[in-house]
């Protein structure tokens, strides 16, 4: 459990440079992360600075540079790293998202009798979800859970995606146990 306290935007931005690190394996530029957040590339750079300062980022220098995490931002965020992780699918408005893949899905207030809603933690940027957008989560790979969802709102802080569940359904093929 990590002991760095992040502000809400160090957490968005931090969140951001990873999402486009992993999608392009090369040092994120601060007009970049400043385009998803929509926040200005000199606010970027300011916030770059107290992040490196807690060596969140590294700075790489040069014109194909830009910002880095470290193995201490995935901690920071509570990600976990896993290079070879089990694809789950979504779909966003009934096309695929291949770019985005389901980190962890919490399903929060169950025991409502008529509103239960799902917490999607993603991979991946969040920024082309809007409300009232049509979300299907999985099949999972152990489980075989899909979740067909209404999205109801987003929390940039954590790169997550909150539903409002239409449907649930396991398994929707046969298990791979």
């Amino acid at each position: 459990m990590s002991s760095i306290e992040l502000t809400p935007s160090q957490k968005t931005i931090l969140q951001e440079l990873i999402n486009l690190y992993r999608k392009s394996e090369s040092a994120v530029k601060g007009e970049d992360i400043a385009a998803e957040v929509d926040r200005n590339p000199g606010t970027i750079r300011n916030q770059m600075q107290s992040l490196k300062a807690l060596q969140l980022v590294e700075g790489v220098p040069g014109p194909k540079g830009g910002y880095k995490p470290t193995a201490t931002a995935y901690d920071a965020l509570q990600i976990q790293d896993i290079d070879d992780a089990a694809e789950v699918p979504l779909t966003h408005n009934g096309e695929q998202t291949p770019e985005a893949n389901v980190e962890r899905i919490d399903l929060v207030s169950v025991h409502h009798p008529e509103n239960c809603r799902a917490k999607v933690k993603l991979r991946g940027s969040i920024s082309t979800f809007h409300e009232g957008d049509s979300v299907v989560v999985g099949p999972t790979p152990l489980s075989k859970l899909r979740i067909d969802g209404t999205l109801e709102g987003k929390d940039d802080t954590d790169n997550a995606l909150v539903l409002t569940i239409d449907g649930m359904e396991a398994p929707v093929e046969e298990p791979h146990h």
